[in-house]
């Protein structure tokens, strides 16, 4: 990463802790009265916030993390795995007042998935209490909006404008709503302090009510956001912003798993815009980091280091010169 003396972070994820319940090949065939069978299951800590800053610290950048865990058993999984993938666990905060969330995750053959949430996804720990941890990062992404605890304008607005007064790099992925919905109106005045938005096409359509890819991220740009960076999954992605429009492909690649595939694109994203790459080669580098979280079960699995993406991209490129 480049030398940035006067900070101690390059990222900070804030936002959601889980453990993911992972089910692969599931048979609704029951072979008894109560009973089923699947190909295979795993226990996965999970999580945009966590997903995101496993990745980060994977790909070399110094990272922390914000979150609130449950003093219970899956909340020790999570606390573990963010230790052992080197993210500063300084600001994570384990209350015994409340349950770590588990989602449990049935992965189709192609990598797709659905998933079952529960009521302790509905938590919403107070972020903004601790925002002094933002003077000591060049980057915070919000992982995500319109969850919890990003689904509460306030709580939106205090982090959002904390950060845009600090000067740092503001990144939102977002999700659907589950317990609480949000729409782009009622967090206005928050959108123009937004450096990126990082909806996948789904979420794009929902909060901008728009089809089109180009009309969706207008809906966004509108609002006052700066970049609308759209994931389209198999298509690729779509980057727009005042300066124009920019398309690229997804990897052509036998996925296993998506679940954190656009985590790690993010952080892959964040990591490069921080070494100073331009717009179109951070998209390349974090198409990749998609790609290969894909290839095994489990949000943080996949993705190994650096060398892994740059070697996977030179492999891509080669290919594709045959």
């Amino acid at each position: 990463m480049q030398e940035t003396a006067e900070k101690k972070f390059d990222i900070i994820c804030i936002g959601t802790a889980l453990v993911d319940s992972i089910i692969k090949g599931f048979d609704p065939e029951p072979i008894s009265a109560s009973g089923f069978r699947a190909e295979a299951g795993s226990l996965n800590a999970g999580g945009e916030a966590v997903n995101e800053s496993v990745a980060a610290a994977k790909l070399g950048c110094r990272t922390g993390i914000l979150c609130s865990l449950g003093t219970d058993a899956a909340g020790d999984l999570i606390e573990t795995e963010l230790v052992k993938s080197g993210v500063d666990t300084s600001f994570v905060i384990r209350d015994p007042a409340h349950q770590t969330p588990v989602t449990t995750m049935f992965v189709e053959a192609d990598g797709s998935r659905r998933s079952v949430t529960n009521a302790a996804h509905k938590y919403n720990f107070h972020p903004e209490r601790f925002r002094e941890c933002l003077a000591d990062t060049r980057a915070v992404i919000l992982g995500s909006l319109f969850r919890a605890p990003f689904n509460d304008p306030e709580v939106i607005r205090e982090i959002v404008r904390e950060a845009h007064e600090q000067n740092v790099l503001i990144f939102a992925d977002t999700k659907l709503p589950n317990f609480r919905k949000l729409t782009l109106a009622e967090i206005a005045d928050s959108l123009p302090m937004i450096d990126y938005i990082t909806p996948n096409e789904d979420e794009a359509r929902y909060y901008s009510g728009r089809e089109d890819p180009e009309e969706m991220a207008d809906v966004f740009l509108a609002y006052g956001v700066r970049n609308v960076l759209i994931k389209l999954g198999s298509k690729g992605c779509l980057l727009k912003n005042a300066a124009g429009t920019e398309y690229l492909p997804a990897y052509a690649i036998d996925a296993v798993d998506a679940t954190g595939a656009g985590d790690n694109f993010l952080a892959g994203f964040v990591s490069e815009k921080l070494n100073g790459a331009d717009d179109s080669a951070a998209l390349r580098f974090a198409n990749a980091c998609g790609a290969i979280c894909t290839t095994a079960v489990g949000a943080g699995t996949g993705l190994r280091d650096r060398a892994q993406v740059r070697a996977f991209i030179t492999g891509e490129e080669e290919k594709n010169c045959d």
